[in-house]
């Protein structure tokens, strides 16, 4: 198997919304962010399929390493194999595939977070440095769009966070901020056995308003001359703010299901932003 040919199956095979917005993409482009979308998917899944955490440290130190080597001309995964071609033509830095990692450093270290600016690192290692990647990608000529872009990718996590509560409290995990729990007067242990209440939902709604804030900041950030080249992200926008209303509309019945877009929802959300330009 070749690495385009690996990374291609990678993305594929995630079922992400992410893989809706490549599809419009011209072929360097989609070769550029399909190969750095595996990369995060690679690291990501050291944590999502950890079963010894002694392994799963290894497995990132490895990953740090590799990314390492690939900078100075030795990649040996085919996934880096497939991005370093890539890295010089899209401002690709090492700095950001090292961040990612350190996001998933995280995820092996922590299963809460206390307050708000805390998780809010989290999400700009995992998110934002992902989202201004993406931003290059996709043609960023203006400063601000990196701006946007980490806001942008703030709101995405924001929302996997809200989609996944009971998924990540069967591992142990709990991302909303301790201090927004007490706030709201919801207990680690209620959302660990997935029992809701009146007061899960006023949480699960501060948490949609939030997220929804910051949508409408990421795009008032983005500049008009970037706004036609930027169109993927607003498609992901788009397509994650469709799936936001719709546990909205479910009353945030999260904790015993993943709540969903049907494949032909999301590239519908995705088709009217190429085509018609709106979300």
């Amino acid at each position: 198997m070749t690495p385009a040919k690996y990374v291609q199956d990678k993305a594929a095979a995630s079922g992400s919304s992410f893989y809706y917005a490549f599809l419009f993409l011209p072929a360097p482009k989609r070769a550029a962010i399909t190969a750095f979308y595996a990369f995060c998917r690679e690291v990501d899944d050291v944590v999502d399929d950890m079963v010894d955490p002694t392994v799963a440290h290894t497995k990132l130190a490895w990953w740090r390493t590799e990314v390492a080597k690939a900078y100075a001309g030795q990649a040996s995964h085919p996934v880096m194999q497939a991005l370093m071609p890539l890295t010089a033509e899209f401002g690709i830095e090492q700095r950001h595939l090292q961040a990612v990692i350190e996001g998933c450093q995280m995820d092996l270290e922590q299963t809460r977070y206390l307050d708000y600016a805390g998780l809010q690192r989290y999400c700009h290692l995992v998110a934002g440095e992902v989202g201004e990647v993406a931003a290059r990608i996709f043609g960023q000529t203006q400063e601000q769009t990196t701006q946007y872009a980490h806001k942008l990718g703030q709101a995405l996590q924001l929302t996997n966070i809200i989609r996944d509560v009971g998924e990540d409290a069967l591992r142990g995990r709990i991302y909303l901020p301790v201090s927004e729990l007490q706030q709201f007067d919801v207990k680690a242990h209620e959302i660990l056995k997935r029992t809701y209440s009146e007061r899960f939902t006023a949480l699960m709604q501060f948490q949609a308003q939030r997220a929804h804030g910051l949508y409408d900041e990421a795009l008032a950030l983005l500049p008009a001359q970037d706004r036609r080249a930027q169109k993927p992200g607003l498609m992901m926008a788009s397509i994650y703010r469709a799936l936001l209303r719709e546990i909205e509309r479910d009353n945030f019945q999260v904790l015993h299901q993943r709540i969903s877009l049907t494949p032909l929802r999301k590239l519908w959300q995705a088709w009217k932003v190429q085509a018609l330009g709106r979300m």
